[in-house]
């Protein structure tokens, strides 16, 4: 599971929580923290995203992007973001194009039942558009200070 460091990172087109189409290639010469979450407004999703909002300074004076990315709605994600007021995209993945793509998607267990969903998993691609770092083991209360550890900043 998960793509593997080195691997070049699938391109991707889907909407923001504005409807507004969103690309990695649009990031090109630029540092991108794609974190993967099950689902809007849960407790350990809530907690990563809110980690991330609180430490978006630290993130993007590194020179780092950051997109989130489940398979709610835009609707879903709007009302996510003004919930919580998060300064970064949130990637409508309703066709499950990118979960697929990333390899995120797959059979998960919570109390006892087996179902399909979204991982969490953060990937950590350089300007050349290369996985340089995958985190799949998310501290969703200190995410972002992984993402810097990892990347060395």
């Amino acid at each position: 599971m998960a793509l593997q460091q080195g691997t070049v990172a699938p391109d991707f087109t889907v909407n923001n929580q504005d409807n507004e189409p969103v690309s990695l290639h649009d990031f090109k010469g630029r540092k991108v923290a794609l974190f993967f979450y099950p689902k809007d407004n849960t407790p350990g999703c809530t907690e990563q995203a809110c980690n991330l909002r609180d430490n978006i300074t630290s993130l993007t004076s590194k020179g780092i992007v950051v997109l989130g990315v489940s398979i709610d709605s835009e609707r879903k994600h709007k009302n996510f973001e003004k919930k919580f007021g998060f300064p970064f995209p949130l990637l409508a993945d309703t066709e499950k194009t990118m979960v697929s793509a990333y390899d995120v998607w797959g059979e998960k267990k919570f109390w006892g039942k087996t179902y399909m969903g979204t991982h969490r998993v953060t990937y950590l691609i350089n300007e050349e558009g290369i996985i340089e770092h995958v985190i799949d083991k998310v501290e969703t209360a200190d995410h972002a200070a992984q993402i810097l550890k990892e990347w060395g900043l």
